[in-house]
């Protein structure tokens, strides 16, 4: 009778071992997954290029200027984050090569072709709402974290043309993607367009002398940066787990 019971539980020995292995390697998981640190903020840079939409010039990518910039970020959870950034842009260009007319306006010379280059800096400061289309993260734990993840942003800013001596209010959207190269290192691509109320970022303002409303005719930009951000001030793993 011995034999019998021998056979008959070496396949529930099987089975409780192979029960025992699963649920050793799904608390190591969870463990793992618990070990998953959240950071709370990133500090980095972003250098690229932008160019704006002007009286000088009303192409993608004309009159390019070289854009650098500083870059703060508060994840809010792996699907949205909030950015500050203050970004710098040379400005410059001139009408030499448009097809529009620009006349003189001034008593008895309308005929006459105003000529008109610009050049100087543009400095940016904002806030951005970043939503990602995926998790974004270092670990894939129990979320299903992504390390690369393509995002939308839209925000509110604050401009300064030194070159139209302008202040106004910017209205950033845009798209981007990251991704985490590191646990804490962080690298991305960002294109934002700028839209402006002002007429005067370039200097030039209604060159034609009409004068418009709203965003209508007015001057806007685009900043397009490459950026590299650190993870800092961590946050307790085991504490507020998102659900």
């Amino acid at each position: 009778m011995s034999q019998p019971c021998s056979i008959f539980c070496l396949p529930l020995r099987a089975v409780f071992l192979a029960c025992a292995m699963s649920l050793w390697i799904v608390q190591a998981n969870s463990l793992k997954a618990q070990d998953d640190t959240v950071y709370r903020l990133e500090l980095g840079l972003g250098a690229g290029c932008g160019f704006g939409i002007n009286d000088l010039g009303s192409k993608l990518y004309g009159n390019t200027g070289a854009a650098a910039g500083l870059i703060a970020r508060f994840p809010l959870n792996p699907r949205m984050a909030i950015k500050l950034s203050l970004n710098y842009l040379r400005v410059s260009g001139n009408n030499a090569g448009l097809d529009d007319f620009y006349p003189v306006l001034t008593a008895g010379s309308s005929a006459e072709r105003m000529m008109y280059e610009a050049s100087g800096s543009l400095f940016d400061l904002g806030g951005l709402y970043e939503l990602h289309l995926l998790p974004y993260g270092w670990q894939k734990g129990y979320q299903g974290y992504k390390r690369f993840t393509p995002y939308l942003q839209l925000g509110f800013g604050l401009t300064y043309s030194a070159v139209g001596k302008a202040f106004t209010a910017n209205f950033p959207v845009g798209l981007g993607v990251k991704w985490k190269i590191a646990e804490r290192l962080n690298a991305g691509l960002s294109w934002t367009f700028h839209f402006t109320p002002n007429d005067k970022l370039e200097g030039l303002e209604a060159p034609h002398g009409i004068k418009s409303e709203g965003f209508r005719n007015k001057d806007h930009y685009n900043l397009t940066m490459l950026s590299l951000t650190y993870d800092l001030s961590p946050r307790c793993p085991s504490c507020n787990k998102d659900r």
